[in-house]
């Protein structure tokens, strides 16, 4: 079980990736964890991607590969391992290769969770959360049965994000078409790429997710 999580924003990626940890059980490597893990432990690497953050900097590449080589000598990742969130460009995707072919683990999966943009664009900017007691609702899909009402507790206080707009998340979706979409084109080449259709109740979509990947 060596897989690569492929998808736009709002896919559903992380949802099915706590799944895929449990039903499988191996880590779920994700490199905002190894960033704040590095950075919380004063690692050599820690202390590079901890200047670049408080500089309002991206983290350069070779500092995330470092951290993912380090990660992969990690007795937990021997059976097996799913990567959420990376790699998000093709570069980052040779890097990676270079990592499994060192340490005579090879990818074995793609999975990318497919889903239209005119659907992602309305989950993501439809969100709503209680600010209560956390209760997630979507205006398009799953609005409260009262408007601006909590169904569970009956607070008033619905939160949309600030970022959760259409403008912003047409913008996201943009960026992930320019910069990572041709990683699935990356992947597929090397005939790796397993795609699911991400539509549907959370349980469907896994399902389908461990037929793709028998």
């Amino acid at each position: 079980m060596r897989v690569v999580l492929l998808g736009a924003p709002g896919s559903g990626k992380g949802t099915q990736a706590k799944l895929m940890v449990e039903h499988y059980g191996v880590p779920q490597i994700s490199t905002g964890d190894l960033l704040r893990a590095s950075v919380k432990s004063g690692t050599e690497l820690g202390k590079r991607a901890k200047v670049a953050m408080d500089n309002g900097d991206l983290v350069a590449d070779d500092i995330i590969i470092g951290m993912i080589a380090e990660r992969m000598k990690d007795d937990d990742t021997k059976d097996g391992f799913i990567f959420d969130g990376f790699p998000r460009t093709i570069p980052q995707a040779r890097a990676l290769d270079n990592i499994f072919d060192e340490m005579h683990h090879p990818l074995g999966h793609a999975l990318l969770i497919d889903v239209d943009a005119e659907l992602l664009i309305k989950r993501i900017s439809g969100r709503l959360t209680c600010g209560n007691c956390g209760q997630m609702y979507n205006d398009f899909f799953s609005p409260p049965a009262k408007e601006g009402v909590c169904d569970k507790c009956d607070s008033d206080n619905l939160i949309k994000r600030a970022d959760d707009n259409e403008k912003t998340v047409r913008h996201r979706v943009e960026i992930y078409n320019e910069q990572t979409r041709p990683v699935i084109g990356y992947y597929d080449a090397q005939r790796k790429v397993v795609k699911v259709e991400g539509v549907g109740d959370i349980d469907d979509v896994f399902a389908r997710v461990k037929d793709a990947l028998r």
